[in-house]
């Protein structure tokens, strides 16, 4: 494996390199990751246990990884929000092997990863896209290995079938709610998602969801989330 080196970003949305340019982004990861992560890790050799950060952004997420002792990794398709997450390592003294890449042409060994977060990221892409990235995410977890999705935003939540339909639930530049200038979203369904990660060869699928609301209840957020296993 070339850490260095990208396969092309087919996937990435070129608007989050102009988000990351423009303002700091998720500096600290979401409390279902910390309990993912916790669960299933902690009582692991921490420094013999791989785990991903898949869409890295900024950073959030790598950061706890490196800071709880696990050999971590790292990509995004924007060089502007890597550059940012290992300015933060270093000055915290941390380390992670950090790579600008696509989520669909990761350039890592089949069956690396004890384990991957995608901590909304998938959200971000037409449906044929978000089944490249599965398969992609199948290949390079180990056997037994497990991934964690979340932010697998909702039909229907504030926002849902505003800006532009790219196709069904799948809408870009929307005109309302939290995901206003965020590109592509694609909203999700419970049936939809657990069948894309069946299809993706996933098993022991696990989902649960978060509602709640912003801005004095005029924005409702929801989404789902997912823990999966390497059949």
């Amino acid at each position: 494996m070339k850490e260095d080196e990208c396969i092309g970003l087919e996937t990435f949305d070129k608007i989050w390199e102009e988000i990351h340019q423009e303002q700091d982004w998720g500096k600290y990861p979401a409390e279902e990751v910390i309990r993912f992560v916790a669960r299933n890790y902690y009582r692991r050799d921490r420094k013999a246990t791989r785990l991903l950060d898949a869409g890295c952004g900024a950073g959030a997420v790598v950061w706890y990884m490196a800071r709880e002792g696990f050999d971590a990794f790292g990509f995004d398709g924007s060089a502007t929000a890597v550059r940012k997450a290992q300015n933060r390592l270093a000055d915290e003294g941390l380390y992670a092997k950090l790579m600008v890449c696509d989520a669909a042409k990761m350039n890592y060994e089949s069956e690396y990863f004890d384990g991957i977060v995608d901590s909304a990221m998938i959200y971000g892409n037409t449906t044929e896209n978000i089944k490249a990235i599965l398969r992609e995410f199948y290949r390079v977890l180990k056997k037994s290995g497990r991934i964690f999705s979340t932010g697998l935003f909702k039909a229907g939540m504030t926002g849902y079938q505003t800006g532009v339909k790219l196709e069904e639930n799948t809408y870009r530049e929307l005109t309302e709610g939290s995901l206003t200038h965020r590109g592509t979203v694609h909203f999700f369904n419970q049936m939809e998602a657990v069948n894309l990660w069946e299809k993706a060869g996933f098993t022991n699928i696990q989902i649960d969801s978060l509602d709640r609301t912003e801005m004095g209840g005029r924005l409702r957020v929801s989404y789902y989330m997912i823990e999966a296993e390497k059949g």
